[in-house]
């Protein structure tokens, strides 16, 4: 039996750096507090909570004093810095630096739709903690988008700048572009001006890269376990490619998930996860299914 675990999968360098430094204070001091799940895998945090991180959301911060906080790499709106300052909490950044600089960009764009009666767009999942961080740079004002009906929250007749969530679809950021275009066109009735929009593609290169990668490594192999966890947007993305170009694949949070039926014992395995799924578990997973095949009666 041949088992291929993807090269190109696994964490991405913005939340392996987040790993690292809660790693590094918790060898340190034996205890850090998290804002959120530092990675959207289950296997990961339950980890690092052996280790003594505690996951915490945002009413906990405002009830904590003199302590140690850790930013995962997802990044933050102001609001949650200024809560720290008032509260003399200590705050480990590991904000992915591609959140960063994006937040910096949208909050200049925001900046400037205000004196032009402009929208803020944003391609991205509502409630994601990336997007939370973005909109904060806006006051809130900026306008989510995800499905096509969500397109009608945004007056056409004004300005508009687009930016995207890091992790999204690259593919579906140019449909978007295209979409809004058409609508500001035909609220116009007159051809784009280049004051009527701009569409700033500020997908991670780290992520989208991995979409051709993935379509090739799904026909290489005849049965694909895509290892993620289920809160993750680049997993769902990610996953979708695999079952477009090879329609025996699943999808597993761990080994445990894994139905043996699906594996014929002549067949050729690949194994691959999202920029949130640690090598380690593509690991166990390869090796539970070694260990399971070996075991069987020839």
């Amino acid at each position: 039996m041949n088992i291929e675990i993807d090269k190109n999968s696994g964490y991405c360098f913005g939340v392996e750096y987040a790993i690292e430094m809660a790693e590094d204070e918790l060898n340190e001091s034996g205890q850090l507090y998290c804002l959120g799940d530092i990675v959207h895998n289950h296997m990961e945090v339950e980890r690092l909570a052996a280790k003594g991180l505690v996951i915490i959301n945002n009413e906990d911060l405002k009830n904590l004093k003199d302590c140690k906080v850790l930013i995962r790499a997802h990044g933050e709106p102001p609001e949650t810095y200024k809560i720290a300052i008032e509260n003399n909490i200590e705050l480990i950044d590991a904000s992915c630096p591609v959140v960063l600089k994006l937040q910096n960009r949208v909050k200049g764009s925001f900046d400037q739709m205000e004196e032009q009666n402009g929208q803020i767009v944003i391609y991205g999942k509502p409630g994601h903690a990336e997007v939370i961080g973005l909109t904060g740079q806006t006051k809130e004002k900026a306008i989510i988008v995800m499905e096509d009906e969500d397109l009608e929250q945004i007056d056409f007749s004004r300005p508009v700048t687009l930016y995207s969530q890091t992790t999204k679809s690259t593919k579906g950021f140019y449909r978007l572009k295209e979409m809004i275009e058409v609508r500001i066109a035909e609220a116009k009735g007159q051809q784009l001006e280049v004051t009527d929009f701009k569409a700033n593609d500020s997908i991670c290169r780290q992520v989208s890269n991995r979409e051709p990668s993935m379509e090739k490594f799904s026909q290489k192999h005849d049965v694909i376990i895509f290892v993620s966890g289920k809160k993750s947007s680049n997993g769902r993305a990610l996953y979708g490619i695999c079952m477009n170009f090879n329609e025996r694949s699943y999808f597993v949070g761990s080994e445990e998930e894994i139905d043996l039926d699906w594996i014929q014992p002549s067949d050729s395995i690949g194994i691959c996860g999202a920029t949130s799924t640690p090598m380690w578990l593509m690991e166990r997973v390869r090796n539970y299914i070694k260990e399971q095949f070996a075991s069987m009666p020839v």
